[in-house]
């Protein structure tokens, strides 16, 4: 997924003008976190690293884009001819993709020459927060829905191309089943799924001619949308098609219902179909759902087989956005941290300490100091160094089953859709006692970093 390196926001590049004039381009420590869940959402899932990697392995600036930066009248031509090579040579250390985390444990650490970390800001944030978001509403779907087959149906209203073909990924990372968009399938190998529209059965003279053409046409997968007129008049159809098509060694799979109330429709369909001796047809349903609308499907006993979700999980409709932040956490070796009210960072290089119980639950997470040795499982991975990867990232099916794996070791309270009690993630005593330190530096009247920054000669 090719990106400029002009899709980012004009204050990188201007800070990185200041930062070359300056001479600055020491190792910096950035790290990407989510500084409080949205309510209702008792975890998140990481999500996007793949998307990530590629993003750094091709970062380079086109002669186009060089060109034009020296025409737009913003830049100095020095700086911009500094940009001709620039590439990234930093480190990544992360969570696996599929793995739940919570408010402020960094999941994706960067290692970089200033300027490299810095212009990637905007990208990583785009992508990891998206994937991340759309990801644990996916999950939430599941975790309403265990044993019911889930697509994803969101494309045509996704906030753009990108964000509709990243969230048929996540959604799939999250734990759905697959998806209606193509692409997906081809670039991942996510299971694609598709029934047909109502303007397929509108441009035949009846509707079971137009479910006979499609049965002809798909005898080993076909779901017949039988909502474009009355649900129950088709379901009728559908049981005398069954036997004309029977004939001819065709068997009808499923119906789909997309509006109305899909429950008491699902319950009318069901009984007329097996009636009609076909217990076997299953029944789909779509139309403006998520969790919450699955749930109660769900729990209602509904004879629906499985559900396609679109625009309400692929915008994440109740909340479309993360509260979340790639802050600088050391600059020169010297740890650095923000005292904003409301938006304090923790100092210095971190890891997330993971501990689990006897029955292989997760009893809570420790945010410390890198160098700290602290009891758990660590979460953050090496994935990246020198601008390359050490690691082969998993498949994304690899990366769904740990994600699934990993849904599994919540405490239960966590799997209900409502808030449930806040997961225990205790922060390291040295990690405390850094942030103290960083304090009385930065509250002393001197610069965090002032005495490096005088000893560093222009460019």
């Amino acid at each position: 997924m090719p990106t400029s390196a002009l899709l980012t926001d004009l204050y990188q590049l201007t800070m990185l003008q200041a930062y070359y004039e300056r001479g600055m381009n020491e190792k910096a420590v950035f790290e990407f976190f989510v500084r409080r869940l949205p309510e209702q959402r008792n975890f998140l899932i990481a999500g996007g690293l793949e998307q990530v990697v590629e993003y750094l392995e091709e970062l380079h600036f086109s002669s186009d884009e060089l060109d034009w930066l020296a025409d737009c009248g913003r830049f100095h031509q020095r700086f911009v001819g500094s940009l001709a090579g620039l590439h990234f040579t930093g480190g990544i250390d992360a969570m696996p993709e599929g793995t739940p985390f919570f408010a402020d444990e960094p999941i994706l650490r960067v290692v970089a020459p200033l300027r490299e970390a810095q212009l990637i800001e905007t990208r990583l944030v785009n992508l990891l927060q998206f994937q991340s978001m759309i990801a644990a509403k996916a999950a939430r779907v599941r975790l309403a829905a265990p044993g019911s087959l889930l697509v994803d149906f969101g494309l045509r209203r996704a906030h753009g191309a990108e964000a509709g073909l990243l969230s048929a990924r996540a959604s799939y990372l999250g734990g759905f089943d697959g998806t209606a968009t193509v692409e997906a399938g081809m670039r991942w190998g996510v299971p694609l799924f598709g029934t047909m529209a109502h303007s397929f059965v509108q441009t035949h003279a009846s509707e079971n001619a137009a479910f006979a053409d499609f049965a002809r046409s798909f005898p080993l997968a076909n779901t017949l949308l039988i909502d474009t007129y009355d649900s129950e008049a088709a379901a009728h159809g559908v049981v005398a098609l069954a036997r004309q098509l029977a004939a001819e060694g065709i068997a009808i799979q499923g119906v789909r219902i997309d509006s109305g109330n899909l429950g008491e429709q699902a319950r009318r369909v069901r009984a007329i179909l097996d009636a009609g001796g076909l217990s076997g047809v299953r029944i789909f349903a779509s139309g403006n759902l998520d969790e919450y609308a699955v749930q109660v499907l769900v729990a209602s006993g509904t004879p629906i087989y499985g559900f396609g979700v679109g625009t309400r999980m692929n915008t994440s409709a109740d909340h479309p956005y993360l509260d979340c932040a790639y802050k600088l956490q050391e600059y020169a070796g010297v740890p650095c941290r923000k005292r904003s009210a409301g938006k304090a960072t923790w100092p210095g290089r971190k890891q997330v300490w993971r501990s689990y119980d006897s029955r292989g639950r997760m009893l809570g997470d420790r945010l410390g100091l890198l160098a700290e040795t602290c009891p758990g499982t660590p979460l953050l991975q090496p994935v990246m160094r020198g601008g390359r990867r050490v690691v082969q990232l998993p498949t994304l099916s690899a990366s769904r089953a740990h994600a699934q794996a990993q849904l599994l070791t919540l405490p239960p309270g966590m799997w209900h859709l409502g808030p449930a009690e806040l997961y225990p993630v205790e922060v390291s005593a040295a990690l405390r006692q850094l942030a103290e330190e960083v304090d009385r530096r930065t509250s002393a009247g001197g610069q965090a970093l002032a005495d490096a920054a005088d000893n560093r000669a222009p460019a």
